[in-house]
């Protein structure tokens, strides 16, 4: 059966532009114009809808389920339950295989999946979805996630128990510490439910191969490991299963957990037919994982001057029902837990529970933004207890190279710390308010202002976080690059399975290409699974992995040229470079060109590329070089508090931001101001509002984000400490924002009401009424 009509095909990545330069996205133009195929837009004649029975309840049995009156339903081709899975019923990140593909004894969450229908037409297919009977013996849900981390007796969702990971950091004497600490302060936090919010809602198509297995055309963030899951539960082999990356309308992590895959794949197998699965966005607030809430309490220690002697910490990881990717989120938490700042005695307990709550799993910044929010906090606190500026206390406490992270991992050159603060700090501020113009005030055109009450405060963030996979994970991607002559020109085509979410790693990958085999025109195959294994479009590690990948692909293929040109021409190979196409000789200048030496020959190079060995926690200390690489980024944030409203504008965020090597400043600017827009978004108005494990607000009606009328300008001032270890000597970048915004805003906030805001995001009521801000109440 032939591929969907509005597969987009291989993209020919057009014009100039090496490492360095900042050629435009070949998928951009056609994004703007709203000509992009997403994998909404699938189709293929033939081919049927797929619908989800979800369950309305957070925690049930299931007595039973009757689809006899959604099979009468004409137009009807398949109604299947967990009865039809073909083979292993449970799927799960990273070996967990605790999620089942449809219920079959409980549900442990709202909108946990029941039952499947295929129809010819998608309302058919809602309606018959409808006529499903299932019969639940309600249960009253676990939703305390503290009582699931300390109390024994609280009962357990999960088989395995209350508790999906305890990771415990130890380093030095707290005991000892606390009783000589001259100045001691302590909080407690919480972060409330953030949803990645991409505006591609889950989808794809699933076609029936004539060998009994399937194609998947799917949005998704790594195909690999998704096959690894798919596979069992279909009882299909892996070479069954050809999956190609369609159109992603953005990810943020919610996308490395499988939504429709497994259920279309079914379908299409029990029905032979396509079969393509599209959910709306009150479906998909529950078909994919969240960020993590946290519960914090942290206690910090210092002498009078403000140098740190202890930290005591707890974090509280809600992961919701399935394990996900709770593992590694608490491991981050653990490991980032006091983020870059020497302490030389600390405890940290991070735990990551399971209760009834929303499944949560990955989102950027990945268990580190949760405790940065925590830690920005405390060394603002601390710097009002000290009498010190918040800059001065920060770079007081600042890592630099050689300081150990709390885990004792050794800090390889990264930016400093106390120059990053002291240049976030001289930037120019923004202009004193003009409440001439109502737009530039909280509330904007709503006039529930013209200046009375409006007070403006200044805040810092700094964020901390690790690149690439961690603990121990063999990370690394693959690709395929091949050069040969058509049309008269030397054309390389670079192939990986590395999924293309809107960060421009396709824009990359061609600069790349250009960049180490001197050629103009480069093509980016589709990514699929003919090619190896690139991992996940996450942890900021794309352009360090299959940007590596594609580099030594090239460097192969570089070097069998000049074997071929060296034989062609009688030259040593170490005597050949290359230079925009032409084969240069070191002593005699240009030989010959690309053209000439590769004729009607095909180059084609395969390599993998792994980054340096990591090492796990210790499960008792935490100790151990977990991380593969780190990065910082400073923020300092301006606004305007309406306190008579609650309301709040942010006016300027400004960031300082180590990224090694600027390999596109253009795509390196949208990742920055992107991650500080979903730091925003946390600050001060995103979240799920969950009561009782029900979720009350799952629509872009009352689930706000930033829009482009809530971002302020921004500030950047880009360092370059390249990394020796990283290809081009780059750091990721892609995260770090979106950790340091958060708090910097906070802080912010706090500046102009005097408030202590423990908790984001900030609502009004945290600004208007003393009794919603526990600390003030208090006081």
């Amino acid at each position: 059966m032939s591929a969907p009509t509005t597969f987009p095909g291989a993209i020919a990545a057009p014009g100039l532009g090496r490492v360095g330069d900042s050629p435009l996205r070949p998928d951009g133009t056609l994004k703007v114009k709203g000509e992009f195929a997403y994998s909404s837009d699938l189709f293929i004649d033939g081919m049927l809808y797929g619908a989800t029975l979800r369950s309305p309840h957070p925690r049930a049995r299931i007595v039973s389920v009757d689809i006899s009156k959604a099979l009468a339903v004409p137009g009807i081709e398949a109604v299947l339950t967990h009865d039809d899975v073909p083979g292993r019923k449970c799927y799960g990140l990273d070996g967990t295989w605790d999620q089942p593909v449809l219920a079959f004894d409980e549900v442990r969450h709202e909108g946990e999946p029941i039952a499947l229908v295929a129809a010819d037409h998608p309302e058919t297919a809602r309606r018959a979805m409808e006529k499903i009977e299932v019969v639940y013996e309600v249960l009253e849900p676990l939703c305390d996630a503290r009582r699931a981390a300390l109390d024994p007796t609280y009962p357990k969702v999960q088989d395995r128990g209350g508790i999906a990971r305890h990771q415990p950091v130890r380093v030095g004497d707290v005991a000892s510490a606390r009783a000589r600490a001259e100045v001691i302060v302590s909080s407690d936090f919480s972060v409330g439910i953030q949803d990645q919010a991409f505006l591609g809602p889950e989808s794809g198509l699933a076609i029936p191969g004539e060998d009994g297995g399937v194609d998947l055309y799917v949005a998704t963030q790594w195909m690999h490991n998704d096959l690894e899951q798919i596979g069992p539960c279909l009882g299909l082999p892996k070479e069954k299963i050809r999956m190609t990356l369609a159109g992603v309308g953005g990810a943020f992590g919610g996308r490395e957990d499988l939504s429709m895959q497994i259920h279309a794949a079914m379908l299409a197998m029990h029905t032979g037919k396509p079969v393509k699965i599209v959910y709306n966005r009150y479906e998909s607030f529950f078909g994919h994982v969240h960020r993590h809430p946290a519960q914090m309490h942290y206690e910090y220690g210092a002498t009078r001057d403000g140098k740190l002697v202890f930290a005591d910490v707890e974090i509280i990881l809600d992961g919701g029902a399935y394990t996900s990717a709770t593992l590694n989120v608490v491991g981050n938490a653990a490991s980032l837990g006091v983020g870059p700042y020497v302490i030389p005695n600390i405890e940290i307990d991070a735990y990551g529970v399971y209760t009834n709550n929303p499944p949560c799993g990955a989102m950027r910044g990945f268990g580190a933004v949760q405790a940065c929010f925590a830690y920005e906090s405390m060394m603002d606190k601390l710097a009002q207890a000290c009498g010190m500026s918040p800059v001065e206390i920060r770079q007081v406490n600042a890592v630099s190279q050689g300081s150990l992270l709390a885990t004792g991992q050794v800090i390889e050159a990264p930016a400093p710390l106390a120059e990053m603060l002291a240049r976030a700090e001289a930037m120019p501020m923004p202009s004193p308010l003009d409440s001439s113009d109502i737009r530039n005030l909280p509330g904007g055109a709503s006039q529930t202002t013209h200046g009375e009450g409006v007070v403006r405060g200044v805040g810092y963030g700094v964020g901390l976080k690790n690149i690439c996979f961690s603990e121990n994970y063999d990370d690394y991607s693959t690709a395929r690059v091949r050069l040969e002559v058509i049309g008269g020109e030397a054309t390389a085509l670079v192939h990986t399975a590395a999924a293309e979410v809107g960060q421009g790693l396709v824009t990359l990958e061609a600069q790349i290409a250009r960049t180490e085999l001197g050629v103009t025109k480069v093509t980016i195959h589709p990514a699929d699974t003919t090619v190896g294994n690139s991992g996940s479009s996450s942890a900021s590690r794309q352009s360090y992995m299959t940007g590596g990948a594609v580099k030594v692909a090239c460097e192969a293929v570089r070097e069998a040229v000049f074997v071929l040109a060296g034989l062609h021409l009688g030259r040593a190979v170490a005597d050949l470079s290359l230079d925009g196409g032409k084969i240069v000789s070191a002593t005699d200048g240009v030989l010959t060109t690309l053209e000439d030496v590769l004729g009607d020959r095909v180059i084609e190079q395969t390599r993998e590329f792994h980054h340096r060995p990591t090492t796990g926690m210790d499960p008792v200390t935490g100790q151990g070089a977990s991380h593969t690489q780190l990065a910082l980024c400073v923020h300092r944030a301006v606004v305007d508090v309406d306190v008579d409203l609650g309301l709040v504008k942010v006016v300027e965020m400004s960031a300082v931001q180590d990224v090694g090597k600027i390999l596109n400043r253009l795509s390196l600017e949208g990742q920055i101001h992107g991650g500080s827009a979903q730091g925003l978004g946390l600050a001060v108005m995103e979240e799920i509002v969950v009561t009782n494990g029900l979720v009350k607000n799952p629509s872009f009606t009352d689930y706000l984000i930033p829009t482009i009328l809530d971002m302020p300008t921004m500030k950047l001032d880009i360092l370059e400490n390249p990394d020796p270890l990283a290809p081009y000597g780059l750091r990721g970048a892609g995260e770090p924002p979106t950790l340091s915004s958060t708090p910097a805003i906070v802080a912010a906030v706090r500046d102009a009401t005097g408030l202590a805001l423990t908790r984001v995001p900030i609502r009004p009521e945290h600004i208007t009424d003393p009794a919603a801000d526990p600390e003030r109440a208090s006081s």
